[in-house]
């Protein structure tokens, strides 16, 4: 994998989605194949050291690469959604972000207990968000194998908020 190249790819767009947020735009990535297809396999030959039974992508950059990692390593997709989007009984679990709160939900029936799962989203920040899906997973007893982010913003220290899970990420700004 180039992943200089590949993180030339990523943009920055300052003041979103609000005044002082600088936005790590990875559309530009995800629309070269050989970098979207590099990012893929790079994320799934990372999570393949730990078994893994199923993948959770988080809403809604994070389904992107969950669906393609689900598929090459041959596990099932579980959705982390914002409210108000599953059709069934749902958990949910609120957080903060960096510029407000929010919350997410989790199908009541999605995991089993002892499944061993892997979260994926596109940008650890904060953490608030992927310790929410982290924790509806473990709410429903299943054993979170690691935490995997395209691109991670250190200066948030968002990976203290998740210890003493395991957290990987390809790309990482300071």
């Amino acid at each position: 994998m180039n992943s200089e190249k590949h993180r030339a790819l990523i943009r920055d767009i300052p003041d979103f989605p609000k005044l002082g947020i600088l936005f790590k735009d990875i559309t530009p990535l995800l629309q070269n194949s050989e970098a979207f297809r590099d990012v893929v396999e790079t994320l799934a030959r990372d999570m393949s050291r730990h078994p893994v039974e199923m993948i959770v992508g988080i809403e809604s950059r994070g389904f992107l690469l969950a669906s393609a990692v689900a598929y090459v390593l041959g596990c099932g997709l579980c959705l982390v959604r914002k409210p108000g989007k599953l059709p069934y009984k749902s958990l949910s679990q609120s957080y903060d972000l960096e510029y407000g709160s929010n919350s997410l939900e989790i199908h009541a029936d999605a995991l089993t207990e002892g499944q061993k799962v892997s979260i994926i989203d596109d940008v650890l920040a904060t953490g608030g968000t992927a310790l929410a899906a982290a924790s509806l997973c473990e709410k429903l007893g299943a054993q979170v194998q690691s935490l995997v982010f395209m691109v991670e913003l250190d200066f948030l220290n968002g990976r203290e908020r998740l210890q003493p899970r395991l957290v990987h990420s390809l790309y990482r700004y300071s």
